[in-house]
């Protein structure tokens, strides 16, 4: 089936399944003597080619006295059913069987391969009879603490110690004796399982004594349960006697606050730190109560939130309180007021009167708004603050709301020299006796005369100011003035026959649909009477004659019922819709029969 040639003489032959195993006899020369000497026998297990084949391992053999033996010396037997080889020399036999994984991992521990050695023992742990896959990671653990590659060997912890609770306490102690928790800490069971409160605590104040940032790291991803709180906090406490504005320690002082529920001190240390998690502690654990005092320190972080805060939980901190605890800080009240009004003009009304003063120190361009918003603030006093500050466009509004118009546009006039503001002021008010001032106050000032003339048309006869000009004043823009009154009173004209072609042609469709209506007919049946003797308006007997006039308000009477008239008209009208002012109507209907 198969024929090659070997190197050297072949003692035995043996199968093993597809390959070949050779006890090969070797004679070498010695590198002294320059002699062939023999050499150790070798066992070589080879796969067959057509014309060749390839080696597939190869072992030298060391039994005794092999210097002084020959090639017919060794014999090669084996047993089939237990796959073992016997290699037989004068004074040794030696037994050959198959590797299996133990003999594999066996020799992988013995060159230090221990992930490997790990690897195959997970493979292969149905099969594995020698060795433990816990026993390999213990080593493979240990192995890796004497090459100083502590982080790997931590890491290696999670996998290898599992939920085994007293190997992993185990393994910190040894890591403490080493000086090596901060390279555990990272990788220690936080649930399934958990181990002492000790183990943690150990930990914590390892990091404590060294590391502030680490510290504070463990204490925000470690639950709270995992050690005793009230060790750890008093542990913190001791270090900031020593370091007392630490910002790390405080932060983390305060989430172990947090943790014992013990929010009013977490909330004090959040506030000094200005912490932007401090309204969602508030909301989080409903700590209104505990902020009734601290309504400044809150603003002065972000007035911006608190305001919004307090204002969303009135039913929990009330206005008043709000702004009683802000009375010392102005400046922050009027936030809060200034917010308040702008959701509700009514909540805060009682507080209107301070505001004017607040708006008018701190917030000059919201107090016209608030002014023109507001309907609780009295007005004398917003006056009295406006003038004494000499806000003149806030003077001119009050004085308006005041009813005092003419003081109001001499201060216009007077105090902005705005003949625009002046003149829409003029229009708002739409007083004949305003623009008589403001015409007067402007005869002397060109620059006034201009800008009247450009927009009187509309509201005042222009001729009333042309006339008041004095002769040789030199009035800017004159000439283009005066062409757009032209055009003004053009446009006035045309709009005044556009209305006047529109009311006549609804006055007549309303007139040929009220002639329409009239002359339909009136039903007339048993139930309708007389409205003045008020029986039937119709006889019981059919046969007999009547007289019957139905007028168009639908009051209906017997021709013999109706008073005489005094005109001499032919006209006749309802008494009734004419007693009561209701702009009677004619008759429409005489009924005879």
């Amino acid at each position: 089936v198969f024929q090659f040639d070997m190197e050297f003489y072949i003692s035995g032959l043996a199968p093993l399944c597809d390959q070949l195993v050779i006890l090969s006899y070797v004679k070498e020369v010695s590198e002294k003597t320059e002699v062939e000497c023999c050499a150790r026998p070798r066992l070589d297990i080879v796969q067959p080619l057509p014309e060749s084949c390839e080696e597939i391992s190869s072992d030298a053999l060391t039994v005794r006295g092999f210097q002084e033996n020959e090639c017919r010396d060794y014999h090669l037997e084996y047993s089939e059913g237990e796959s073992l080889f016997y290699i037989i020399s004068p004074r040794d036999v030696v037994v050959a069987k198959e590797r299996d994984q133990d003999d594999h991992i066996d020799w992988l521990l013995e060159k230090k391969k221990y992930e490997e050695a790990l690897m195959a023992a997970e493979i292969s742990q149905k099969t594995i009879k020698k060795h433990k896959i816990l026993d390999i990671g213990l080593a493979y653990i240990n192995h890796l603490v004497e090459k100083g590659e502590y982080d790997l060997a931590a890491r290696k912890c999670q996998k290898i110690l599992g939920k085994n609770t007293e190997l992993w306490e185990f393994e910190v102690y040894k890591f403490k004796e080493i000086g090596q928790l901060k390279a555990i800490s990272r990788y220690l069971p936080r649930r399934d399982p958990i181990l002492k409160p000790l183990i943690y605590e150990m930990v914590l104040h390892e990091f404590l004594e060294s590391d502030y940032e680490g510290f504070a790291t463990l204490i925000k991803e470690w639950p709270g349960d995992l050690y005793n709180n009230t060790i750890i906090v008093q542990a913190v406490v001791d270090h900031l006697k020593k370091d007392p504005q630490n910002r790390t320690l405080l932060r983390t002082l305060a989430e172990l606050y947090t943790y014992d529920q013990r929010y009013g001190r977490a909330l004090e240390i959040y506030l000094t730190l200005r912490h932007k998690d401090v309204f969602q502690l508030i909301h989080k654990h409903n700590l209104f109560s505990s902020i009734r005092d601290k309504i400044v320190l809150l603003m002065d972080f972000d007035s911006e939130k608190a305001v919004d805060m307090l204002l969303d939980n009135e039913d929990k901190i009330s206005i008043d309180r709000v702004v009683e605890e802000l009375e010392n800080r102005p400046e922050l009240q009027h936030v809060y007021l200034h917010k308040l009004f702008k959701r509700d003009h009514h909540k805060g009304q009682r507080y209107h009167e301070k505001q004017i003063s607040l708006y008018a120190e701190y917030d000059r361009p919201n107090l016209l708004p608030f002014l023109r918003d507001s309907t609780h603030c009295p007005l004398e006093k917003a006056l009295e603050i406006c003038q004494q500050r000499n806000f003149v466009e806030e003077t001119v509004y009050l004085l308006s709301r005041m009813g005092n118009s003419r003081s109001a546009l001499k201060m216009i006039m007077e105090e902005l020299q705005d003949v625009d503001k002046a003149i829409e002021f003029a229009k708002e008010q739409d007083d004949g006796e305003l623009w008589e001032d403001l015409i007067l106050y402007s005869i002397d000032k060109p620059p006034f005369i201009t800008g009247l003339l450009n927009n009187i048309g509309t509201h005042v006869d222009p001729i009333l100011l042309i006339h008041r000009i004095k002769e040789g004043m030199e009035i800017p823009n004159l000439r283009d003035s005066l062409v757009k009154i032209l055009q003004d009173y053009n446009l006035q004209i045309l709009l005044r026959e556009g209305c006047k072609k529109i009311l006549v042609a609804d006055s007549l469709s309303l007139l040929k649909k009220m002639h329409r209506t009239q002359m339909k007919g009136v039903l007339v049946d048993e139930e309708n009477i007389c409205e003045s003797c008020l029986s039937p308006i119709l006889p019981s007997d059919a046969s007999k004659s009547f007289n019957v006039v139905v007028f168009h308000c639908r009051h209906m009477f017997h021709k013999e019922c109706l008073p005489v008239s005094n005109t001499v008209s032919p006209v006749q009208f309802c008494n009734i819709c004419s007693a009561k002012h209701r702009g009677p109507g004619s008759a429409i209907l005489e009924m005879k029969k």
